[in-house]
């Protein structure tokens, strides 16, 4: 067992765990710690807690002190002058013309770095920028781009459920999201309709699929065969998982008609396939042809014609052997004919 302390940083973001020191910390507390952006003040968001080694993913590192007023007030006057040199990092950006998106910047604890951040779809030549911040600022620039699900929780803004964006109210990661989630939830598969504010697919299909998972195993999808009060046997063609609907094609002509998910009861319907499988046996003895089957035997006798019978799950095709021949002799003769026609013709002509 090792001892943690799980820490936030600025905004609803990520927990990190880091190594207490055998110190007493509370959830609540201010705590000083380095990471590798330099000395930043935390967020203590799970106090002392035993875990199993198992479960840290990487080397711990030490919380520095608790946080002190002084410290608190270097925060609060970092985050002031922050926000005036962001508003001359957005006039550089314009100046130079660069394909970025400002979004805010930083400084660390010990006013050793300013950091800004900035979001982009392609890579960005920003030399002459940082040689501009540089000048500007006297002090060490870092420029951080980030993704565009991070700057849509730096940003906020309200979703298309008319909520604040979950990643800026209760998201804490960022999980992987796929459009055969959305399918399985019955989405409508429109990027346009599933995007959230960051352009990406909405991050609560993915955790929300495994109440939907739970709720397609007590109601029948799309494309099921059902008994409803109203139906012994119809097709699925919508369910609403939410309210427990089932919409069935009762009528053809009509619109489909809804259910309860509790009143309708799945139909097993086996469909059959016509199979053909060709007899592997025949012996003729005696002018009778035995047709041997793993199932059947059967005895059918010969007649002038040779009638061969064949044995199908589905059904007995009598082929005449006989009538093919002559079928084919006519139409060999008929040929043969109209060629000796055609070749007296040219001679004649010629």
């Amino acid at each position: 067992m090792i001892t943690i302390v799980g820490i936030q940083f600025k905004g609803m973001g990520r927990i990190y765990y880091f190594d207490p020191l055998n110190t007493t910390f509370e959830k609540g507390d201010y705590v000083v710690v380095e990471t590798v952006r330099g000395v930043e003040l935390g967020f203590v968001i799970i106090g002392n807690r035993d875990v199993e080694e198992e479960q840290i993913e990487y080397e711990l590192k030490p919380i520095l002190r608790k946080a002190t007023k002084k410290d608190l007030e270097d925060e609060k006057r970092n985050n002031e002058q922050a926000e005036k040199n962001f508003v001359i990092f957005k006039k550089y950006v314009n100046q130079l013309n660069l394909d970025m998106k400002p979004l805010y910047c930083e400084y660390t604890l010990d006013h050793s770095k300013l950091i800004f951040y900035y979001s982009s779809d392609d890579r960005v030549d920003f030399r002459e920028l940082l040689k501009l911040l540089a000048s500007e600022f006297k002090t060490r620039i870092e420029l951080r781009q980030i993704g565009p699900r991070e700057a849509a929780r730096i940003i906020g803004g309200i979703g298309t459920c008319g909520q604040v964006l979950c990643c800026q109210k209760y998201l804490r990661e960022f999980d992987f999201v796929t459009m055969k989630m959305a399918k399985e939830q019955s989405m409508s598969l429109n990027n346009a309709k599933i995007s959230g504010a960051c352009g990406k697919l909405m991050c609560c299909i993915a955790y929300e699929r495994e109440l939907y998972k739970e709720l397609r195993k007590e109601i029948p999808g799309v494309g099921t065969y059902v008994k409803t009060p109203t139906c012994d046997c119809c097709k699925v063609v919508g369910v609403d998982y939410i309210k427990k609907i089932v919409r069935t094609q009762e009528n053809p002509n009509g619109m489909p008609t809804a259910h309860e998910a509790s009143k309708v009861e799945v139909v097993n319907l086996k469909k059959g396939k016509e199979t053909t499988e060709v007899v592997t046996t025949v012996e003729i003895i005696d002018n009778t042809e035995e047709v041997r089957e793993e199932e059947n035997q059967i005895v059918e006798p010969l007649n002038e014609e040779e009638n061969v019978v064949i044995e199908t799950k589905t059904n007995v095709v009598e082929v005449n052997r006989s009538e093919e021949k002559k079928h084919k002799k006519k139409t060999y003769n008929k040929n043969k004919h109209f060629k000796h026609k055609k070749a007296k013709q040219h001679e004649k002509n010629s």
